[in-house]
């Protein structure tokens, strides 16, 4: 039963539907889609006559089309229909829900379905998630048209292949959709947070839950706290300890502290306890100051260390950190007592120590210092990395200049950390 040209599902709706005489057996007021190979199917189409609904089996169609739709069957043979949850209805069901657009990195609506006739079935081949979707639906696709030919323009047609798209939920009866899972592995984490920002909490937390590890973790770093906290709050321990235990720990921590403090314990429970300790450090300190905004990640030798054994230490350890700008020098009991650029570090002689290019006129914050205080050092000396000592001089960690730029253009919620 062939399709004839390009259809939409908004050019049938409100169509009459003919039986064999030419009368009217209703009209189009919706379509039950099923599974389908290779795509989902038409299963039956839904009329209203006389304020009631019937539904015909798509066996029974003979003509499908924008001009005309007939049936095989008479009035007398049609089956009444109840809306119910066990069937997935187009216009219910898929017009105006939220897909991901992958290219674009957002979240668009469905403002109408293409339809395609493959074998002797309808398929849905694709949505229109574009302008010519909504004129469509109000039947000024046209004039939509020629008014851009007026200014020398097109009307762009903006859709997405089926084949990029799956629900979300696991049946069929709700349509929020997502593309699948390989291409969203390819999205920046920036943009697969904005994506999971803009649906709802539990649409985030089922599109978040199907992520890999590392990309959760980096996407989790990217959200608002209180999605974060909707999102691994609703995750069983074991996966969000995954999660959190890939993040670097002053992420780890910032995510930790807006937690309910028992679901907070239970991920620490269950992380390795040197990774659990690295981040109940960082609990411990005030969220704006140095403590707060620092890391505990970072790259430390003694300084008869030579250049080319730190190198080569630095090969084997430096990809375990999230960002290394400079070489630490500690003495025997860990206070600092210089720095080595990894620029130095690279163009000094093999044989030379550290102690031999190390700087030793350290600018140097301690954990309680204010923000704003460590905002202007780093500002103030071109630093991208600065020191967090305590009294005694032994190095905590250190606040990199990406920390600081996050807590200065914060996001809209502002980050509250607590002890926990």
């Amino acid at each position: 039963m062939p399709l004839f040209g390009e259809l939409f599902l908004s050019e049938i709706l409100r169509k009459p539907v003919l039986d064999p005489k030419g009368e009217d057996l209703g009209r189009v007021r919706d379509i039950i889609v099923v599974r389908g190979e290779p795509l989902p199917r038409i299963n039956a189409i839904i009329v209203e006559r006389k304020k009631r609904l019937f539904k015909i089996p798509w066996t029974d169609i003979n003509i499908f089309n924008k001009r005309i739709m007939a049936a095989k069957i008479y009035s007398e043979s049609l089956n009444p229909y109840d809306m119910g949850e066990e069937d997935l209805l187009a216009v219910r069901d898929i017009l105006d829900k939220q897909i991901v657009d992958a290219n674009g990195a957002k979240v668009v609506r469905v403002n109408d379905i293409r339809l395609e006739g493959y074998n002797s079935d309808a398929i849905l081949i694709a949505v229109d998630v574009g302008m010519r979707g909504i004129l469509r639906r109000l039947g000024v696709e046209r004039g939509g048209e020629d008014f851009m030919k007026l200014f020398r323009a097109h009307l762009p047609f903006n859709l997405i292949s089926w084949n990029y798209i799956q629900p979300l939920e696991p049946k069929l009866t709700t349509i929020s959709l997502t593309v699948p899972r390989q291409m969203v592995s390819e999205l920046h984490p920036a943009d697969l947070a904005a994506i999971i920002s803009q649906v709802s909490h539990k649409e985030g937390a089922t599109f978040f839950k199907d992520l890999d590890v590392e990309t959760a973790a980096e996407a989790l770093s990217e959200l608002e706290p209180d999605t974060q906290a909707a999102i691994i709050t609703g995750m069983d321990t074991e996966k969000a300890s995954d999660i959190i235990e890939m993040m670097p720990p002053d992420e780890a921590a910032d995510v930790l502290s807006d937690l309910p403090a028992e679901k907070a314990k239970e991920i620490l429970e269950h992380i390795e306890k040197e990774e659990a300790e690295d981040i109940q450090e960082l609990l411990g300190h005030e969220e704006d100051t140095a403590g707060g905004l620092m890391t505990n990640e970072f790259i430390a030798y003694p300084p008869e260390t030579t250049i080319i054994e730190a190198i080569e230490r630095f090969r084997q350890d430096a990809p375990d950190i999230e960002t290394v700008y400079y070489i630490y020098v500690v003495d025997k009991d860990e206070k600092l007592i210089g720095v080595a650029s990894l620029r130095e570090m690279l163009l000094s002689d093999p044989d030379a120590r550290l102690s031999d290019i190390m700087e030793t006129k350290l600018k140097t914050v301690c954990p309680e210092a204010d923000e704003m205080v460590v905002a202007e050092i780093i500002s103030k000396y071109n630093l991208v990395a600065l020191p967090v000592v305590d009294a005694d001089g032994y190095l905590l960690g250190i606040v990199t200049v990406d920390d600081v730029i996050d807590r200065i253009l914060p996001p809209s919620a502002k980050r509250k950390r607590r002890k926990v």
